[in-house]
């Protein structure tokens, strides 16, 4: 056995002085350097790419807030946190799990309306036929669509009105500013109402346990023990998650 151990030891000792033979043989590749400078305009162009290249840094920067609160991030975000904690799973599924799943169900929902984003305004613009102004103007159209259908007139006219400013006659006079509040907030009743749905069935199930153990006698065992599994066999029976999906997706629509 000490034998095979010292050959297999050898062996690996002049593979490895093969390798760095070859290391030492090779050319060494230069390995490219990146500068980055800040110099003095010389013409309007280098001034107007200057001032393009620092709105994108800015949409880069609030992306992630552009993401929750003017998508469907947030509604299904808040439902999927009220249905773990409904469950009272604790950490599970775990929130990168929740997050992640909200992302690609978000990327779903707006799929069409990015596709007329990319269409009416990205592709334009790449193709020099509309200028950066008429390009933001048309990527915001279908992103109002999607909010003018989810938010409430009650919510609007409150924004509306806490502005002190003229009563719109139509969507288009709205502004984006006055918009996106309302939105928000009606989306969050919504996800609260989906939320208080979730809770039913298994308080259902908590009540029905405790009264079971306080008619056993068994005080000192807690409910929320014996309740848990009842809750993930209810859950799993009614196939919880693709209810949960279609009814999160089919709200939207």
């Amino acid at each position: 056995m000490f034998k095979k151990y010292t050959i297999v030891l050898v062996a690996l000792l002049l593979i490895t002085g093969g390798c760095l033979q070859t290391a030492e043989a090779a050319p060494l590749v230069p390995f490219p350097s990146v500068n980055i400078g800040v110099n003095s305009a010389a013409n309007p162009q280098d001034t107007a790419l200057s001032l393009q290249l620092l709105f994108m840094l800015t949409v880069l920067s609030i992306a992630p807030s552009i993401l929750i609160m003017m998508t469907s991030f947030t509604r299904i975000i808040v439902v999927l946190s009220f249905l773990r904690s409904a469950l009272a799973t604790q950490q599970m599924p775990p929130n990168q799990i929740l997050v992640g799943l909200a992302l690609f169900l978000t990327f779903y929902t707006m799929s069409p309306y990015v596709d007329q984003m990319n269409k009416n305004a990205l592709q334009p613009y790449l193709a020099g036929s509309i200028t950066q102004e008429a390009a933001m103007t048309e990527a915001m159209k279908p992103m109002r669509e999607f909010m003018f259908k989810q938010t409430r007139e009650n919510d609007l006219a409150l924004f509306v009105n806490l502005a002190e400013s003229e009563r719109p006659n139509s969507p288009e006079d709205v502004p984006t500013m006055t918009l996106i509040p309302a939105f928000i907030i009606s989306e969050l009743k919504t996800a609260f109402q989906i939320g208080f749905l979730l809770y039913i069935p298994f308080i259902v199930i908590d009540m029905v346990v405790a009264s079971t153990l306080m008619a056993m006698g068994m005080m000192m065992v807690p409910p929320a023990m014996i309740s848990l599994p009842f809750k993930i066999l209810l859950f799993v029976l009614v196939d919880g998650w693709h209810l949960i999906i279609h009814s999160l997706i089919t709200s939207f629509r």
